[in-house]
């Protein structure tokens, strides 16, 4: 991850994103194949949007791309949920609690870029 060595949403949505492939390919292990699919796409597109949003074309561009983001992360919340409160299913309190400090950095920058 050249480039982005001190950028913490990048590195750390990249991270988020390696754990949530782990992640799906328990629930594949445990045939949930629906839930693993929308979690993957969800999960790994908020960094993908991040990394993307570094290169904007312009301010507005860079805090679009955040906010799709944020949307992002707010999908991948309700499937995590739906993995916490669903019978037979893997612990995913960890990757809530990450989800969640994504998500409050995310409205962080949001705001701030918004304001300057």
């Amino acid at each position: 991850m050249q480039g982005n060595k001190d950028n913490i949403i990048v590195n750390k949505s990249f991270e988020f994103a390696l754990e949530i492939i782990n992640f799906c390919d328990t629930l594949e292990d445990m045939k949930k194949y629906v839930i693993a699919r929308q979690l993957l796409k969800s999960g790994t597109s908020i960094g993908a949007n991040i990394r993307e949003a570094q290169n904007g074309e312009s301010k507005a561009d860079f805090i679009h791309k955040l906010k799709i983001s944020a949307k992002e992360a707010d999908e991948t919340e309700y499937w995590l949920l739906l993995c916490k409160y669903s019978k037979k299913y893997p612990d995913c309190d960890d990757l809530i609690a990450k989800n969640k400090e994504l998500i409050l950095i995310l409205s962080k920058i949001i705001a701030t870029s918004k304001k300057g």
